[in-house]
């Protein structure tokens, strides 16, 4: 059987994942042609795709950097070992998902939801393990959208949670393979 770093580069080969912003690789595989139309705050309107979906990949440490976005995101599990979903609620409350085969891990759900407008975060459980998943955005990711969290200001907000979000900050761009 394959070790799982050659596991990961044939992943990142074969689903063409290229480095993400937050953190890990993805690689866009659904943008919907229904069109939507959003209200901003601003009082103008924005046309979007209704949804879109990507794979997602984690490995060698990576992390997905505190982030928020302005729609629901599912998150689906697909192959590798559990992801913890940090999530902060509205009240600050921490909410950690761990997304994983719940067949092999029960503690774990094959999926999870991040509500609209709040920050989160994901990590591997194992920090030398990889988790393949898909996210799934309604209506469809924008990347004018996305914010990443200043970390000062939030620790700031949710002192409580200062040491994971510190640690979950943003990181380096990961590398593809052939970069390397």
């Amino acid at each position: 059987m394959p070790d799982s770093h050659a596991i990961k580069d044939e992943l990142i080969r074969r689903l063409e994942l290229k480095p993400h912003p937050e953190g890990g690789f993805f690689s866009e595989t659904y943008r919907s042609v229904e069109r939507v139309i959003r209200d901003r705050e601003s009082g103008s309107a924005q046309t979007r795709s209704a949804s879109t979906a990507i794979y997602y990949l984690l490995c060698d440490g990576a992390h997905s950097a505190w982030h928020r976005i302005k729609s629901d995101e599912v998150w689906h599990f697909y192959a590798g070992e559990p992801l913890n979903v940090h999530v902060l609620d509205e009240t600050g409350a921490l909410v950690t998902h761990k997304l994983g085969n719940a067949l092999t891990h029960p503690d774990a759900v094959f999926q999870a939801v991040v509500p609209a407008g709040l920050w989160f975060a994901a990590e591997c459980a194992d920090p030398a393990a990889f988790a393949l998943v898909g996210c799934t955005v309604a209506p469809g990711f924008e990347f004018s959208e996305f914010e990443l969290a200043d970390v000062d200001a939030l620790k700031a907000r949710h002192s409580q949670h200062a040491a994971l979000i510190a640690r979950l900050g943003p990181n380096s761009t990961p590398r593809a393979p052939e970069q390397r």
